[in-house]
């Protein structure tokens, strides 16, 4: 494999502005006004534009997946086939938390029933984390990246490599890991050490 370090720096510099910048909306920006499953989707993929024209095989966000999470009781269904901010809120979070965890495991994180004073919070909650996350892993990407960067004075990170293949390599193991742990841990609601819970994250 061959990789040019410039035009692979610059992508990285690329991501890691607009990650920085990126919000999910806020709860008072999105609309409450019933919109129907087309408007929907614009909306969605609006919201959550991350993934770059080359990698859009097929659209993440879909009338069919929509309507999926409803059948499936992901989330509350429309009413009169209008979607209001409640169901925008469940979307964003369900479409943001399926990259990394299963539909199913969703679903325990985030229950359906929640009533909108319910899930406002939880929402907001999620708006934030969601923003820090980013900056915590774009730190670490520039910390892993400091000699692809060309970065000097960078504290050197554990992961720090000027090979992109070490870098595509190390992001797919730290996915793969993340969700894992996102599961285990997801596994262990309403359980204690007493009734099977384990204190052991490892099998």
């Amino acid at each position: 494999m061959s990789y040019d370090k410039e035009l692979v720096a610059g992508k990285l510099r690329r991501w890691d502005r607009y990650l920085n910048r990126y919000r999910l909306p806020a709860w008072e920006e999105i609309p409450d006004i019933g919109l129907y499953m087309e408007q929907v989707i614009t909306l969605l993929r609006r919201y959550l534009d991350y993934l770059p024209p080359e990698l859009k095989d097929e659209e993440a966000i879909t009338a069919a997946a929509v309507n999926n999470y409803v059948r499936n009781r992901v989330m509350p269904g429309p009413v009169k086939k209008r979607y209001y901010r409640i169901h925008l809120a469940y979307l964003i979070m369900i479409c943001t938390l399926k990259q990394g965890i299963s539909l199913s495991l969703v679903q325990r994180l985030l229950p359906a029933e929640l009533t909108e004073e319910q899930l406002r919070p939880i929402y907001s909650e999620y708006v934030e984390r969601h923003s820090l996350t980013a900056r915590y892993f774009t730190q670490e990407v520039r910390a892993a990246c400091a000699t692809i960067l060309e970065h000097e004075g960078e504290a050197p990170a554990m992961l720090q490599t000027d090979r992109i293949e070490d870098l595509i390599a190390s992001a797919a193991v730290i996915g793969g890991f993340s969700r894992l742990l996102a599961e285990k841990l997801l596994l262990l609601q309403g359980h204690t050490v007493e009734d099977g819970g384990s204190l052991e994250l490892l099998p």
